[in-house]
């Protein structure tokens, strides 16, 4: 299974306001700009983040998005759940393929187990991990000069 670009990218604004957690409202157009995104394509992922409310739209000349939340007290699932909805691998057994005999079927509890350990892996790491380890990964490829 591949998430869409539309969880891609809404990790990635979600990480932006992360890292900016305690700086206060975050611009759409400098989300936007830093992730190279289509101002309206952002304000619809955004959208969705704020009905799920996992960000608050503050209005004004210094408002901005804002997380809900502490960044530790969202997970990625949480994020990725509100931009494509359930986690699943397949639709068996109500998708194209399906057997008709789901509670016989030994397809279906394999699916079942690796949504599982997807969902699992997800809604283990939270919003200040992935802050924390974008950190990290900036400092460690910060350019160094010795002369």
């Amino acid at each position: 299974m591949k998430l869409s670009t539309r969880s891609t990218y809404g990790v990635r604004a979600m990480l932006v306001l992360a890292l900016r957690e305690r700086s206060g409202p975050v611009m759409s157009r400098t989300i936007a700009e830093e992730q190279g995104l289509p101002i309206n394509y952002l304000e619809q992922l955004m959208s969705q983040l704020r009905k799920a409310n996992l960000v608050t739209a503050l209005r004004g000349p210094r408002g901005g998005f804002v997380l809900a939340r502490p960044a530790s007290d969202i997970t990625i699932a949480e994020i990725v759940e509100a931009l494509e909805g359930p986690l699943t691998l397949a639709d068996c057994p109500s998708g194209p393929g399906c057997c008709g005999e789901p509670e016989a079927c030994a397809v279906t509890e394999v699916w079942e187990k690796a949504t599982e350990a997807l969902s699992g892996a997800l809604r283990r790491i939270s919003l200040a991990a992935l802050a924390d380890r974008a950190r990290e990964k900036a400092s460690s490829t910060a350019l160094t000069y010795n002369i």
